[in-house]
């Protein structure tokens, strides 16, 4: 079986993998919905969903230091990457012990593409649509939903020493767009730094989202942005919601739904 991953590499399969490590917390999420959850032999110290992963599957390191040695002992048949989560090293250093599948995610149709991929490579066509026709549901609901909703400017941060918002070219600032959040940092790419003491666009944004991860921001942190954000809500923001792909698109749309109900009755 030959297939070709989201970085359009060729993946070659004598049958299908039965023995997968996942590099990426989502990715081990959406295999688990997939039905499996049996043949995952490794993930990393933040796949955190299914809430038992780690108690029934060895935990091979995090998304951007792995053990190798661990990883080569569990033999794998197909290790599971995302071109953003994982150095090019773990990639070339994974590629030397099994086929490695690499996924690039911005948008839900990039989503989607990955659990059609999925679906293919483990036997799992069925699932695989099912989660998709789901997703679609979600997405059309919620864009009937945000449909007269204003548009917020908004900053969503990621970091702290230094803070690191997000700009364009990520899912973040997509599923933003989305929401109806214009990101007032997409002028910038990736994850660009920022100077809270020095930002001339302070006092335009309207919202600004602390998300709960990499960076967990917590209710203490909100002062400082207040400050410096004196006409915008300070939100504590689910990050999974936000970043995540895959089968968790499922709950996000009804994540979004309830934060914008809580900022028009201004519950936040």
């Amino acid at each position: 079986m030959k297939l070709q991953d989201q970085l359009n590499r060729t993946i070659h399969l004598k049958e299908t993998p039965k023995r997968i490590i996942s590099l990426v917390p989502s990715q081990t999420e959406l295999l688990c919905d997939l039905g499996l959850k049996s043949t995952l032999v490794g993930v990393t110290k933040f796949c955190v969903h299914p809430h038992d992963i780690k108690k029934d599957v060895a935990v091979v390191g995090g998304t951007k230091q792995i053990d190798l040695e661990k990883i080569k002992s569990l033999s794998p048949d197909i290790i599971l990457c995302n071109k953003e989560e994982n150095t090019k090293e773990i990639v070339v250093a994974c590629e030397l012990i099994c086929n490695v599948h690499i996924s690039d995610v911005y948008t839900i149709e990039d989503s989607s593409e990955l659990i059609k991929q999925y679906g293919d490579i483990f036997d799992r066509n069925k699932e695989a649509e099912e989660i998709i026709k789901k997703i679609d549901i979600e997405v059309e609901d919620f864009k009937v939903f945000v449909r007269d909703k204003p548009i917020l400017k908004t900053a969503y941060f990621i970091w702290k020493k230094p803070y690191m918002v997000v700009g364009s070219n990520t899912f973040i600032n997509y599923l933003l767009k989305l929401n109806k959040f214009e990101n007032v940092y997409e002028v910038s790419e990736r994850y660009p730094k920022v100077n809270l003491d020095k930002n001339h666009i302070s006092k335009t944004v309207e919202v600004v989202l602390l998300s709960s991860e990499p960076f967990p921001f917590k209710e203490k942190h909100k002062n400082v942005f207040q400050e410096n954000y004196p006409y915008a809500k300070i939100i504590l923001a689910d990050g999974e919601m936000f970043s995540w792909y895959g089968s968790r698109l499922l709950k996000a749309f009804g994540y979004f739904k309830q934060l914008r109900l809580n900022l028009h009755n201004n519950q936040l």
